[in-house]
């Protein structure tokens, strides 16, 4: 019994202590350029993969054509390549400077056409906490939502309008990364 006490004891009252003292004096990684902590990312990922799996949308309402590839081409630029880039484009320069870095969604190593259009909508409605991911729900409309998503789903495969409307322009492409 006094072996159970003593570690009631160090795991309510001593474990939490330190670990508050540890916070209060800055020595958590805050700092995007921190290493992660021990866990860190397979607990985000284990928690936002069951969020996922619970709520995404299983079937998108519209059907993937041109036009939704064209009009999802016009909200990513407009919406997300300022972290996630365009086809061709080094990656940004707030991109460079995030945790965890946001993956460069046009580039080939990175694109994400393995995951279901439901699972992109519901991160980009939702966004990702601690992530730098925000949650387009108040300004994009769900139309707007499921046309970035079809678009991205099928990114590999874009007729060549599409990926003409995701290639930086001239002016876009003499900027400095």
């Amino acid at each position: 019994m006094m072996k159970f006490l003593a570690g009631l004891f160090l795991g309510v009252l001593i474990l939490p202590s330190f670990l508050y003292l540890d916070f209060r004096f800055g020595k958590p990684p805050v700092a995007t350029s921190d290493p992660p902590l021990p866990l860190e990312k397979l607990m985000a990922k284990t928690a936002l993969h069951a969020r996922l799996d619970r709520e995404m949308p299983r079937s998108s309402p519209f059907k993937a054509d041109a036009g939704v590839y064209l009009e999802g081409a016009r909200v990513y630029k407009e919406n997300c390549a300022v972290c996630h880039g365009l086809i061709g484009q080094p990656e940004p320069t707030i991109a460079r400077g995030m945790f965890p870095r946001p993956p460069q969604l046009l580039d080939p190593k990175e694109m994400v056409t393995d995951d279901p259009p439901g699972e992109t909508y519901w991160k980009a409605k939702n966004g990702i906490r601690l992530s730098g991911m925000p949650g387009f729900q108040a300004s994009l409309k769900d139309e707007q939502l499921w046309a970035v998503s079809l678009l991205l789903a099928n990114a590999d495969k874009l007729p060549d309008e599409v990926n003409k409307e995701l290639t930086p322009s001239s002016s876009e492409a003499g900027k400095k990364p």
